[in-house]
């Protein structure tokens, strides 16, 4: 099994000395798949400002659903390194409001590999900004389909 490779250990001085030895070269080494499902883990904090709340001041559902679909997408295409395309949000759960002025971090981690599609979980943790506070708030799972250039399944690992 062909896989993309980012270094596991040390990543940032070895690829930057690699890097910069051969700036032209891309890199192509193997790697299990369970490092592989590790690497792909996406996160990303957004601070929830009033342009994105409701009438309670809280973050509108949809761009919440918006932004765990983004991150799904990028944990999905990390994986493959394919093109990867939504095919649906399987289950969301809002366990809690998100209020304005507060910190989010949406994570997102391979949950299952089939053929041709795999599903990422994305959990949200909201953060007081000025405590240590965190909690999670909402959960949901996405299924993402690997295409070719003709639109057409393709295997999501070759």
């Amino acid at each position: 099994m062909k896989s993309f490779v980012i270094f596991v250990v040390n990543f940032t001085t070895e690829f930057t000395e690699l890097r910069s030895q051969r700036s032209t070269e891309i890199f192509i080494l193997y790697m299990d798949l369970e490092q592989r499902i590790l690497l792909a883990e996406t996160r990303i904090f957004k601070a929830v400002f009033p342009n994105t709340t409701n009438h309670y001041d809280t973050l509108f559902g949809g761009t919440a659903m918006a932004l765990m679909d983004e991150v799904a997408f990028i944990t999905a295409t990390r994986f493959t390194r394919k093109t990867m395309v939504t095919v649906s949000s399987d289950k969301i759960d809002f366990n809690m409001p998100i209020p304005s002025g507060t910190i989010i971090e949406l994570v997102g981690k391979i949950l299952h590999i089939g053929n041709t599609s795999l599903k990422v979980l994305v959990e949200i943790y909201v953060e007081e900004m000025y405590s240590f506070d965190r909690q999670k708030a909402i959960t949901g799972s996405f299924t993402f389909v690997a295409i070719d250039e003709h639109k057409q399944p393709v295997k999501v690992v070759d």
